[in-house]
């Protein structure tokens, strides 16, 4: 018989047919009994076949997969433990990794099992044993865990050493005394070069020892260059303790902002005494910066912007969480293009993502602008999703969008999921209280959907109403008394009870409708919900104190019912109220201040998001997304005041470094560069090009809230350093510099007879040589200035510049180690090209010559005379159209912008203005006057723009590349820029040859405009279809400056681009002033008129087709009115 059965199982799994690792063969028959279960496996375990072991531990393997409960055959698989074949003892392992800590007393006779294996040819084995050996949670077997712990940690091979670091956490929660010993074998695995061990070993970095934030100082920069290469999941592990790293270890990049603004404002056209002084200046200014972004931070920030291209989400918001937390405000940018492609995935990885975007746009509202649309909700989205994507929506509200998100509201109020409704009317109550200038409409809104059918929808709106009356409570009685109608309508009790603390507080303000109210509720009493009696108790109070006459039997009335209340809390409430307001001999002093204690003014409640006070907790963390501390957290330091050296990030070299090599960062300061970074020095210093590296730090996703404050740090501070690295492995000898020297006279020579030829054989050069030679000669001698200066390690920033270009220059030929070398190539013979280039072109017929658009480039000599300016401006090629005749006036009198400060540009420096010319090109933009100014004593190349962060919808055209801007010249171009009809500023780089300086042109809304010509019955006539919501007019007190017609037309114009109509009218004492425009963009009509009473009061209407224009136009001229 038991032949028969076992012939039977070996068919069974030996067949032909698979077998199905996941059935249980004895446990599914109906005579099958408990004791009886999994016999055929374990007979399998006991054959002498191995295959029939191998299938036996395949499918129990396979039942733990599913969940089934196989730890009644612990003792027959670990006998299989000592099995030579490699197969069978590795599921044996991954069996007894899962039932080691259930079944301790068996495991541990298998220890010597476990210990052999360690000793595995295999790395397989080794590592399962170490494994097993590990899961086995008794105490006794400690200093067996430690020792093979140690030995696996000195393993030949990464896999075992990972399992090594795994090991490290299981034998810590078990006896934290092995702390110190443990944390040496962390150390050692820390300075392992493989990808495999790096996250694990963080891992058990973060679980022993969080605080121990020395052992991570020597492996920073190591850690920072494999990062990409590293597991996902290890990914995530190094990116959350690196985060924590780096705010202790560097200074806050948005710790100062304006510091380049300290100085002010100064005139365009200085005199060359300032610009002397201002050149003195430079190294003092550049000592005052607080911040210059420390190159082991920007290692950080540039090594992990290639993982938000990640296919794992969790890396994604790792390095969202990173660069929120650590970069600068000009860069954050870039991870919102990379969260919004997250929002595609499963509703819980959406859910996660929305939550950290609801926290980021509290505080960086501008990066997520752009990916509006992306946060709309759709019809499908779970209601989680919806109320987290309201949260959003209304984050971003501001005044440019408030009319695109209010009509999405009005949408999603008709759906039928009615938390998202409640919500929906929340959100736009938020909307209301933030931004003043649609306070109005939404309430408008609001109150129109009192009248709704659905009883959510009315009460909602109800208690958000009173939350906006409390604002500006004196302007909105209707509302109330409208409100107190619905009492007799609305259920809700939350809603009848906000309409009667409205009715309480307000209740001078509807002394007739009050009373009736409170005789109606009296009726109701014993029916009402808790919260709705308590509101009637406080109305009764209020209305006795202010109306005792008509509601005292009332109030005795109300508050006897609530004296055999039910609930305890009304019951003492009516007790407390009655003492308090009712005069008696037995009450205290407390009731001479009744009316105080109950009408006293109360604040308007704030309507905060929920996710406000999140941002302490580290983004993307558990404790973040239940917005409490979770176990085993770990808090987010704060940054430190004073920076901590950074030298105890360096690894100690196996060569010495000159100083021109180790010269690392942009403070200037000297350091070794570890060995590390040194890789392929010789093959990169043979193939050095100017180009953009592939990650670059301006890339066009960094958002359009990025500004110039920290834009030195973005710069130049990795490129730097990479560019040091590649250049410190080199094999010269100290001899080199001398051989240098030589090679500079040598080349000096050939260039001076070079020069020499070519005057003799051109003579009509020769004038132009000598101005050249001269200018060389001083650069020559600079030169070896900067020499001097950098033997003294004080090097100035114009031997820096000399350096990068000569280095880059020479790289074929020879390697340099000095940074202020002499270039073999004459430094001014570009510009000397296009001089002579002007000169042919005056000889020959100006007609045989495509002539240049007239809104490109304009090479000034210093500064021409304002009318020369004012009458080039003036001319045009097209006949003008029907607007009224209007002379740009010269650069220097419009109002100019500043749009590069020279010590931030290095020398160059630019400002910008309106010019209210029409942009030839193309109508629909906005014409842009800049003017450059090279203050540097080098030339300025390559000047164009590149790289434009603008809002949807946005276009710009940029101005014809400067190739040339010599020192102490100036040039005027003009761009066009379609701000889409908003104030929204036009972010950009302005970029030379060397340096890219993130800009941003920001329009006032007058100049979004351009006049128009119209009959005073015209603007009648349109002024008529424009009313309502789109009008608005506001009464002001004017000067005796502007009484006069020609002084308030001035003021007008100055504020906003619009045509006088032909004449104002004046009729007795009324003075009339009518203008017109129409926006740039979309064409749309505003009007604006102003009534003059002899009385010095006027009157300013605007009617606009849209509102937010109207709203931002009335300020500005209402300020140009009464300045």
């Amino acid at each position: 018989m038991q032949v028969m059965q076992r012939q039977a199982v070996v068919m069974s799994a030996t067949g032909a047919g698979e077998a199905d690792f996941g059935h249980e063969p004895a446990s599914g028959g109906v005579f099958s009994s408990d004791y009886k279960r999994h016999d055929d496996l374990k007979e399998m375990l006991d054959s002498n076949k191995e295959s029939l072991k191998l299938d036996a531990m395949r499918r129990i393997v396979a039942m733990m997969a599913r969940g089934k409960n196989a730890s009644d055959l612990f003792p027959a698989v670990v006998k299989n433990v000592v099995s030579k074949n490699l197969e069978v003892k590795k599921l044996v392992y991954v069996y007894l990794v899962r039932y080691a800590e259930e079944q301790q007393d068996l495991a541990l006779l298998s220890i010597s099992t476990f210990q052999r294996g360690l000793k595995d040819p295999n790395q397989l084995i080794r590592a399962s044993a170490l494994r097993v050996l590990s899961s086995v949670r008794v105490t006794i077997i400690v200093p067996i865990m430690l020792l093979a712990i140690k030995e696996a940690s000195s393993d030949m091979s990464p896999y075992v050493r990972k399992t090594a670091a795994h090991a490290i956490p299981k034998l810590y929660s078990l006896d934290p005394d092995q702390k110190d010993a443990l944390i040496e074998v962390i150390e050692k695995l820390l300075t392992d070069k493989t990808t495999l061990v790096a996250g694990s070993v963080v891992m058990a970095f973060e679980e022993v020892c969080p605080e121990r934030i020395e052992l991570i100082h020597k492996n920073y920069r190591k850690l920072c260059n494999l990062l990409v290469d590293v597991e996902e999941w290890g990914q995530v592990v190094i990116i959350n303790m690196l985060t924590r790293y780096a705010r202790t270890q560097f200074l806050n990049p948005n710790i100062s902002e304006s510091v380049l603004e300290e100085g002010g404002e100064k005139a365009f056209y200085g005199s060359d005494t300032e610009d002397e002084d201002d050149d003195v200046d430079d190294d003092d200014n550049s000592e005052r910066r607080p911040y210059l972004m420390d190159p082991d931070h920007r290692l950080l920030l540039r090594n992990t912007k290639p993982l938000l291209q990640s296919r794992n989400t969790a890396v994604v918001m790792a390095v969202a969480q990173l660069y929120f937390h650590l970069a600068p405000k000009a860069e954050v940018g870039v991870i919102a293009k990379a969260l919004v492609r997250l929002l595609r995935s499963h509703s819980e990885v959406q859910y996660v993502v929305l939550q950290n975007v609801a926290t980021m746009s509290i505080k960086r509202r501008g990066m997520f602008e752009p990916y509006l649309k992306n946060f709309y909700i759709r019809s499908t989205d779970p209601t989680q999703i919806k109320l987290l994507k309201l949260e959003v929506l209304t984050n971003l509200a501001s005044e440019t969008n408030i009319s695109i998100i209010l009509r999405e509201f009005q949408t999603y109020i008709k759906s039928v999921d009615r938390d998202s409704v409640a919500a929906t009317i929340q959100a736009i109550g938020r909307c209301a209280s933030s931004i003043g200038q649609v306070r109005d409409t939404c309430l408008t809104g609001l109150v129109l959907l009192l009248s709704n059918r659905d009883d959510l929808v009315v009460a909602e709106s109800v208690v958000v109403i009173k939350k906006l009356l409390q604002i500006q409570p004196d302007k909105h009685s209707d509302i109330i008394k409208h409100m107190a109608k619905l009492i007799d309508t609305i259920q809700v009790p939350m809603a009848r009870a906000s309409i009667l603390w409205l009715i309480g507080e307000y209740c001078e303000h509807v002394p007739q409708i009050a009373p009736d109210v409170l005789r109606k509720m009296a009726k109701s009493f014993t029916c009402e919900d808790d919260i709705v009696k308590l509101q009637i108790i406080n109305l009764a109070a209020k209305l006795y104190l202010t109306n005792s006459k008509q509601t005292k039997l009332l109030t005795q009335y109300v508050l006897n019912l609530a004296k055999y209340d039910q609930s305890y809390d009304i019951r003492d409430r009516a007790r407390f109220i009655r003492q308090l307001i009712v005069p008696n001999s037995k009450s205290g002093a407390l009731s001479k201040y009744a009316k105080k204690l109950f009408l006293a003014l109360k604040p308007a409640p704030a309507l905060q998001s929920q996710y406000t006070d999140r941002d302490h907790f580290q983004l993307g963390s558990l404790s973040h997304l239940v917005n409490s501390k979770a176990e085993g957290y770990l808090e987010l330091p704060d940054w430190p005041d004073a920076a901590p050296d950074p030298s105890v990030r360096n690894v100690e070299l196996e060569e010495v470094i000159s100083t021109s090599e180790g010269r690392i960062g942009l403070l200037g300061d000297w350091r070794e560069v570890p060995e590390w970074t040194k890789r392929g020095g010789r093959e990169k210093k043979t193939e050095k090009k100017v180009e953009k590296p592939f990650y670059s730090d301006s890339d066009g996703d960094s958002g359009p809230t990025e500004s110039a404050d920290s834009e030195p740090a973005s710069g130049s501070g990795l490129e730097n350093y990479s560019g040091m690295d590649s250049e410190s492995e080199s094999d010269e000898s100290e001899e080199s510099e001398s051989e240098e020297e030589e090679d500079k006279k040598k080349k000096n020579e050939i260039n001076e007879r070079k020069r020499d030829k070519e005057t003799e054989s051109d003579p009509s050069i020769a004038e132009g040589k000598r101005g050249t030679r001269k200018s060389t000669e001083r650069k020559n001698a600079s030169e070896s200035e900067s020499e001097e200066e950098e033997e003294s390690e004080s090097e100035s920033s114009e031997s820096e510049s000399v350096s990068e270009q000569e280095s880059e220059s020479d790289t074929q030929t020879k390697r340099k180690k000095t940074g202020a070398s002499c270039t073999s190539r004459p430094p001014a013979e570009k510009p000397r090209t296009v001089s002579r280039e002007t000169e042919m072109r005056a000889l020959l017929d100006l007609d045989d010559f495509v002539s240049t658009p007239p809104s490109q480039v304009t090479l000034i000599s210093k500064a021409p005379p304002r009318s020369l300016v004012s009458d080039l401006e003036g001319l045009s090629l097209t006949p003008p159209p029907l607007t009224p005749a209007a002379v740009c006036p010269a650069f220097g009198s419009l109002r100019t912008y500043e749009l590069l400060h020279r010590i931030r540009g290095e020398g160059l420096g630019a400002e910008y203005c309106f010019s209210r010319q029409p942009f030839i090109p193309d109508p629909h933009m906005v014409s842009v006057q800049i003017q450059l100014t090279n203050s540097s004593d080098s030339e300025a190349k390559s000047i164009h723009i590149q790289e434009p962060k603008l809002q949807s919808g946005m276009r710009i055209r940029e101005f014809r590349e400067i190739d040339v801007l010599p020192p102490g010249e100036m040039v005027t171009v003009v761009m066009g820029i379609d701000f889409c009809d908003s104030t929204q500023a036009a972010n950009f780089q302005l970029s030379t040859q060397t340096r890219n300086f993130s800009v941003s042109i920001v329009p006032p809304v007058g100049e979004l405009m351009t006049p128009i010509f119209m009959s005073e019955n015209e603007f009648k006539k349109e002024q008529g279809k424009l009313m309502g919501m789109n009008e608005i007019w506001k009464r002001l007190t004017v000067g005796a400056e502007c009484r006069r017609e020609l002084a308030l037309v001035q003021r007008v114009t100055s504020a906003a681009n619009l045509g006088q109509l032909p004449c104002g009218t004046k009729k007795e004492s009324v003075l009339v002033a009518r203008f017109a425009g129409r926006t740039v963009s979309s064409g749309s009509l505003v009007l604006v008129s102003v009534v003059l009473q002899d009385d010095s009061t006027a009157q300013l209407t605007i009617n606009c087709e849209r509102m937010v224009i109207g709203n931002m136009l009335v300020k500005d001229v209402l300020q140009a009115l009464s300045q």
